[in-house]
This record gives C-alpha cells, structure tokens and sequence, in this order.
C-alpha cells in the first residue's frame, strides 16, 4: 500500500507543478491592448509601463531599418501622436502604413513607445488585390540602424 501512495503523491505534484508553470507561461498572452487614444489619454499613469497598444501606422511615418530589424513609426490620434521605436527582432512582411499593428514596450516619455514585440493584424487579406495595390505607399528606408531617436 505505501509505494501506491507515494505514487499518487507524486503525480498530483508532478500535475500541480505543470498545470503552474502552463499558467504563468500564458498569462502574458491574456493582457488586453490599449488603443493608442486610450493609451496617450492614459499617458501619465502609463508612464515607465510595460504597456501593449494596438493602432493604425500613419502615412508618411514607417521607417524601416537596415536588414529590418528595426522600425520607427507613429499612431496618429484625435489625443495626439504616439511615436514608436521597435527593435525586437525581424519585422511583419505585411508592416505597411496604414497597417493595424499591436505593439508591446515601455511607454517613455509619455508620447514614445519604445517597443520588443510588434505583430501586424491582416485586415488586408479581405480586401481586394486591386485596393491593396493603390493603397501601398513607398517606404522610407534607414540606411544604417541605430542613427538616432525621435525627438
């Protein structure tokens, strides 16, 4: 009788501690987003914070950087402009202006996300080729990374 217990003991343990670690690893993916008038109207609570704002990436603001690895852009709202800095990693192919895109990072300065993750959201897809294809704008590429922040 005593190897049985000690048996179940140990996979109510094991159980305990995988159901634990599967709830910390997916509680980042259950924060909601702030749009970004919500997000600068918040602006000086948020600051210093780890913050996930979703907007639409302006005309005439997408910078690319060398190799894109990194990109500068702006949300443009009613509240004001919010100005983004990612450098995280490989961008979206689809990162366009006027693309909807959810960044995550730390509000800075209070009008400045300084973002690690960018992911781009595919309204696109349902629209037509023809559409997609008057709407696309040249993008305005960094020569090299790292050549200043926004002011």
């Amino acid at each position: 009788m005593k190897p049985k217990g000690g048996l179940v003991l140990f996979v109510v343990f094991l159980t305990a501690a995988t159901l634990y670690m599967a709830f910390l690893g997916a509680r980042s993916s259950w924060q909601y987003y702030l749009t970004a008038e919500e997000c600068l109207e918040k602006r000086a609570e948020l600051q210093g914070a780890r913050v996930r704002v979703s907007g639409v990436v302006a005309p005439g603001t997408l910078q690319l950087g060398a190799l894109q690895r990194s990109a500068r852009f702006a949300f443009v709202t009613d509240a004001g402009t919010l100005k983004v800095e990612y450098s995280g990693g490989r961008l979206p192919d689809n990162l366009r202006e006027g693309t909807q895109v959810v960044v995550e990072g730390r509000l800075e300065g209070g009008e400045r996300l300084q973002a690690d993750k960018l992911l781009t959201r595919c309204a696109s897809k349902y629209e037509s080729k023809a559409k997609r294809a008057s709407d696309e704008k040249p993008v305005e590429r960094v020569a090299e990374e790292g050549n200043g922040r926004w002011q």
